[in-house]
């Protein structure tokens, strides 16, 4: 089991802004922000469903390729959800809400790109 995971991200309050809109209909928050005199004026947010933080930012250089992440939903109507908080947030369609049945007949995922190139996906594993 995966404890937490973070990203390398070029703005990080552009980054923040990003996450914390499309990642608010899974539950997540902004929860800390590590000082930046323990990461050498780095901005380091950490993002979760409360009161752990699972998700980091890490402000740092692009990275090649991008990274693909993908968040637990609790239902379809929170992928869908997702999806539309993050296009909202400025995020780039990579992947509308649906079905996936290539991978088995619940997968129900949206994908979306991160400011940075990064594809983020929510996904939820209902039965059809």
């Amino acid at each position: 089991m995966i404890d937490h995971t973070g990203l390398s991200v070029t703005a990080p309050v552009r980054s923040r802004a990003f996450y914390e809109q499309a990642l608010a209909p899974l539950g997540y928050r902004v929860i800390t922000q590590v000082p930046v005199e323990h990461t050498d004026g780095k901005v380091v947010p950490g993002l979760g469903v409360p009161p752990t933080p699972d998700f980091w930012l890490h402000e740092g250089q692009q990275r090649t390729p991008p990274f693909h992440i993908a968040f637990h939903a609790e239902d379809r109507a929170a992928v869908d959800a997702f999806h539309r908080a993050a296009i909202a947030a400025g995020g780039t369609d990579n992947g509308a809400p649906g079905l996936r049945p290539h991978h088995h007949p619940g997968y129900h995922g949206a994908f979306v790109l991160d400011p940075d190139g990064h594809n983020i996906e929510a996904v939820c594993h209902e039965a059809p």
